[in-house]
Order: structure tokens, then sequence, then C-alpha cells
């Protein structure tokens, strides 16, 4: 079974995020959701196993039961790197702007002011 693979920190997972993904399975493509492990700061404060388990928990999680999306965490990336002909695409989705408008900053601001974080 192939995968459409995301790779980020999803601090945390938003709408924004969601369309993306979206993108891939109203095109009925399976999800690999890929958790960089980072070390958690003021702009990241959540760990990955954190990360990892708010999205079992969260809009995904019916997805994740039947297989359509899988979680995992990986180590901290640098680059993405390929040669040619390796068998799979590098799409890029440009998102509407009411989307594209959505910052995980801004959410971990708001967040941070109601004491959520």
């Amino acid at each position: 079974m192939k995968y459409s693979m995301f790779i980020g920190r999803w601090q945390p997972l938003h709408k924004g995020h969601l369309w993306l993904i979206n993108e891939r399975l109203k095109h009925g493509k399976n999800i690999w959701l890929a958790i960089r492990d980072i070390e958690p700061d003021e702009n990241n404060p959540w760990t990955a196993q954190e990360i990892e388990q708010m999205v079992r928990d969260g809009e995904l999680k019916d997805l994740i039961l039947n297989g359509r999306v899988i979680v995992s965490i990986i180590p901290d990336i640098e680059s993405i790197n390929y040669g040619r002909d390796v068998g799979y695409d590098v799409i890029e989705h440009v998102p509407p702007s009411e989307i594209g408008e959505i910052s995980a900053t801004s959410l971990r601001k708001k967040m941070r002011e109601e004491g959520k974080i």
C-alpha cells in the first residue's frame, strides 16, 4: 500500500494542515503523517510524543483507526533529497487564501493567552 507522506512539527495540527491532508484523501490516497522529533522550545512547546497523542485523539482519529492515515515519529531532518526516477511524485499544494493565512504561531500565542500551554 502506498502513502502520501507529510513531514512536519504539527505544533499544533490545525485547519491549514487538515486542508492539506484532505487534498490527498479526497483523491483516495492514504496519508503518512510523520512527526519530526524536535526539542521543545518557545515556538514548539510540545514533544513529538505529545503531538502524536493529540493527532491520534483529534480529527483524524477515525481515519487512523481505519488505516487511511498512519502516524509516526521520525528523527528530525535537515533536508529532503531525491534522485531522478525515484518512483514517487513531489507535490506542492497551494491553499486558498483563507487557509494559507492560518498560522500555528498565532494559534500557539492564543493558546498561551488562554492558559492552554
